[in-house]
């Protein structure tokens, strides 16, 4: 069965702004959001939707300034955690969704905290059924954010998609292993050719203006604090951006505290892993049907 039998491309607009999400397994009653990291797209999530397809209808969305959505004309002011949630929140009406799982990797997961906490949108705190961080925190580290901030910032361009690829290859060597078909997919579905012919990652170099103009926008342990629905959170073992030391606070506050919150190592993988193999895949359904 191929892709686009079970999987559909759709536009909304969310706060002003035109988001486009892939919709699978449209005929289910129940929902799940998948939301990706940072400077990624919806279609990180294809193999996580595709399993979820046969008993959730899966959402998938590009967060504004990625993939198919639009670019934002405000990026100080809208490349934020409280906006992304407010565009998060329409979603959700748009789509006439009373209620969702929420899968997050990383940036996916600090939105579906903030959602989840209730603290900017109180009517969204109950329409979150569970929450899976895929290595995400309420608090990250400081060096693997410069990193990244470096990394994202100033996005490469290339002459041939195949150097684009072996680009990729590189820098998301810590998601762990992926098939050569799913590089290639992971490629074509980021990829953006610039005026002067070459191609380069698909999504717009001043999201990063988020560490600039909100430097501890995911310094966000209110959030999670408040969160009274069940969490998972899958951290690389690898991962230089959620540390041991906080994931050992996390277990002792909000959902921790009160028995509610799962944490699972992958070995394998640093940040973050890909959800594209059978154990991670079993893993996040198995919570998602407890939950």
């Amino acid at each position: 069965m191929s892709l686009d039998s079970i999987m559909s491309s759709h536009y909304v607009s969310c706060a002003g702004r035109e988001i486009h999400y892939t919709e699978w397994g449209a005929q289910n009653p129940d929902t799940v959001i998948a939301w990706h990291g940072l400077a990624r797209t919806g279609r990180d999530m294809d193999e996580l939707a595709q399993h979820l397809s046969m008993r959730y209808r899966v959402i998938c969305p590009d967060t504004i300034g990625r993939g198919l959505s639009q670019w934002s004309p405000q990026p100080e002011q809208e490349y934020c955690l409280a906006f992304y949630a407010r565009m998060a929140a329409e979603l959700f009406d748009r789509l006439k969704i009373e209620k969702a799982h929420w899968v997050g990797t990383s940036m996916g997961g600090a939105i579906g905290t903030v959602c989840a906490s209730g603290l900017l949108n109180p009517g969204m705190k109950q329409r979150i059924q569970s929450l899976t961080l895929n290595d995400n925190a309420p608090q990250l580290a400081d060096a693997a954010i410069s990193r990244i901030r470096a990394y994202a910032g100033s996005p490469p361009a290339f002459a041939t998609v195949l150097e684009l690829e072996a680009f990729f290859r590189q820098v998301y060597q810590p998601y762990g292993w992926l098939s050569d078909a799913q590089w290639r997919r992971l490629t074509e579905t980021s990829i953006r050719r610039l005026p002067d012919g070459r191609v380069t990652p698909h999504y717009d170099p001043a999201m990063v203006q988020q560490f600039i103009s909100h430097p501890d926008d995911y310094l966000i342990w209110d959030h999670y604090d408040a969160l009274t629905m069940a969490v998972l959170c899958l951290r690389g073992a690898g991962s230089d951006l959620v540390l041991p030391a906080t994931v050992d606070a996390m277990r002792r506050r909000g959902p921790g505290a009160l028995g509610l919150l799962q944490v699972v190592e992958i070995e394998g993988c640093g940040h973050a892993p890909a959800l594209n193999v059978p154990d991670q895949l079993a893993r996040v359904a198995a919570f998602i049907d407890a939950a």
